[in-house]
């Protein structure tokens, strides 16, 4: 973090490492697999703690938001468990100095060449399933300024690309300014001198500003892709799920994103188990997958929250083994849709972004593909010199399932 960096204090972000005297853990509370992760990450620092390798172990985030009356009890060596917007007592509590002067300023946990931002916090939606209201609050945008002065300062430190995320994009401004403000802010960003992507994360389906499509047409920099949780494509889930759209929207908003854009690169998520979800529901969702092929999919098995809505309605009713079986379904399907449209790029050059070495390889991605959970272009790294952080062109020799291999041609 800048604010503890600024005391003249070294920071390094390394979950493995225990060589620091004190280590600072970000949980998530969102869902089950994210809250096991975060548990067994403080088990284990606490561990490291008593075994004399670290001094202090501080948890901050969704998790200890959520819950931290039950972590205070159940994990009582943690020095002191934060919520999500507790920086500033953070700071102070470690006797440093917080200052209003590095609002805005980040110290980067990705490669330097790449940079989440994070254009609001929160989420005004009522979906049946999510704990992020609960745990976030209500959608809070941060102010157009605000966003266009860290986005200016990650530029002068070399970030390329720009991947705008938050609970839901789509309601960007509508607190602020009374609209949704999304194209206004594509269109200041892209402006931006340095800045040769731009990628959107996590846009809600329902009333999406169209507008926003026509600003990513127009401009070069912002990249053709779009990453839409749809959750599902059964009314009847959806309808439970309380989502706030339907099969035949869904549909439509697919066409109409691919009539104004043949070449968006479309990524979502959804959701197997969730409570009213039949044989039935779910062959309608498979039918969904198999006649959309998205570019990119996510799976996810529906894990009961306390507090949400569903939880307080409904049984969870369906096994987890059958909740798994239904996801592992979508995702073989996935994975043919994935090499299908993979084998028609063979022979086809793209711009792409080289994000560093691993053994034998470069590794770097296209326009269409975002850090971490999309796919992977390997470039041969032996007889050839290429620089993380830089964009060459690349024509594609071969493919598998989620990941392309080719050759520099320029």
């Amino acid at each position: 973090m800048k604010q503890i960096e600024s005391n003249n204090l070294t920071v390094r972000h390394n979950e493995e490492s225990f060589d620091a005297k004190t280590v600072i853990i970000n949980t998530c509370g969102f869902i089950r697999d994210a809250k096991q992760e975060s548990i067994d990450t403080i088990l284990r620092f606490i561990k490291a703690k008593e075994n004399g390798l670290i001094r202090q172990v501080y948890v901050m985030g969704c998790l200890s938001e959520r819950y931290k009356k039950d972590l205070e009890n159940e994990i009582s060596d943690v020095d002191k468990y934060f919520g999500v917007n507790d920086l500033e007592l953070i700071i102070k509590h470690l006797g440093l100095s917080y200052k209003q002067s590095l609002l805005g300023e980040r110290l980067l946990s990705t490669p330097g060449h790449y940079a989440y931002l994070k254009v609001s916090e929160g989420c005004d939606r009522k979906c049946s399933f999510c704990a992020i209201p609960l745990i976030r609050g209500r959608h809070r945008s941060t102010p157009l300024e605000m966003l266009l002065g860290e986005a200016r300062s990650l530029a002068s430190k070399g970030v390329k690309e720009l991947i705008l995320i938050a609970q839901d994009l789509t309601s960007y401004g509508l607190d602020l300014y009374k609209r949704q403000a999304l194209p206004d802010l594509l269109r200041a960003l892209s402006e931006i001198t340095g800045i040769e992507w731009i990628r959107l994360h996590y846009a809600y389906p329902a009333s999406f500003p169209r507008e926003a499509i026509q600003v990513m047409k127009e401009r070069d920099n912002i990249c053709k892709y779009l990453d839409m949780p749809f959750q599902h494509s059964s009314d009847v889930v959806l309808k439970k799920m309380r989502r706030g759209h339907n099969q035949k929207q869904n549909y439509e908003l697919i066409n109409y994103l691919r009539k104004e854009i043949p070449d968006i690169t479309l990524r979502t998520s959804l959701m197997t188990g969730h409570p009213g979800e039949t044989q039935s529901e779910f062959n309608e969702m498979f039918e969904f997958v198999k006649r959309v092929e998205f570019d990119r999919l996510g799976i996810f098995t529906y894990s009961e929250e306390e507090d949400t809505w569903a939880a307080q309605t409904w049984k969870d009713h369906l096994p987890e083994k059958v909740k798994k079986e239904r996801a592992d379904q979508l995702m073989h399907l996935q994975q043919s849709i994935s090499n299908k449209l993979n084998v028609n790029k063979i022979g086809r050059s793209f711009k792409v972004l080289i994000d560093g070495r691993e053994g034998e390889y470069y590794i770097g991605r296209t326009e269409s593909d975002s850090p971490e959970v999309d796919n992977e272009v390997l470039v041969p790294a032996p007889g050839t010199l290429l620089k993380t952080g830089d964009f060459y062109r690349i024509r594609i020799t071969a493919v598998e399932d989620f990941d392309l291999y080719g050759e520099v041609i320029d």
